[in-house]
């Protein structure tokens, strides 16, 4: 009677356990193909309201710029005509180099950049690949600092994949999803 009973014990834990495991496999497709749950962010530009003290509106990098007929841009160069270095200079603006919004440029004016798909994303890039808030741009002196925010697919700087806050070089090529950029003086 007692290998009985162990043999019933031992059903309702495999049991269990495939039901554990479908309704992780639920819950991984749910998030997949809903995203993540919403996660708020303190603004650094509110008041003690709550209110928003800046009323820029966010930049979105859904489509590609269309630009007014005008020669293409020249390639960004220091004055000497030298190749651009990972040093040197304050970045003053952010320039998509590959990806859907290509050749945008974003001017760094305010003290951090909100990247993602969320709307309330400073820039806001739609693809697959990328998180509803994945990573945050924020700028200590002259020094810009990259911090991912815990994204599924990661951010890359220069080809390697971050963890936490790291500083940003200029012309290093920062790869979100399928977009890359770089920040310039």
């Amino acid at each position: 009677m007692s290998s009985e009973l162990v043999l019933l014990i031992m059903r309702v834990g495999f049991l269990l356990l495939l039901w554990f495991f479908i309704f992780a496999i639920v819950y991984a497709l749910r998030s997949d193909l809903f995203g993540a749950p919403v996660r708020r962010m303190k603004a650094e530009g509110s008041d003690k309201s709550g209110a928003k003290s800046s009323s820029k509106a966010p930049y979105v990098a859904a489509a590609p710029a269309v630009q007014a007929a005008s020669p293409a841009p020249a390639p960004i160069t220091p004055s000497s005509g030298a190749l651009p270095s990972a040093g040197g200079g304050t970045a003053r603006q952010l320039v998509i180099t590959s990806g859907v919004a290509a050749g945008t440029a974003i001017p760094l004016d305010d003290d951090f950049l909100t990247i993602g798909r969320s709307s309330e994303s400073t820039l806001v890039i739609v693809d697959e690949y990328t998180s509803t808030y994945h990573a945050r741009l924020s700028r200590e002196g002259d020094t810009w600092i990259l911090t991912d925010l815990d994204s599924t697919n990661g951010t890359r700087l220069d080809g390697n994949r971050i963890s936490g806050s790291v500083p940003v070089p200029l012309f290093t090529p920062v790869t979100i999803g399928t977009t890359t950029f770089e920040l310039r003086p």
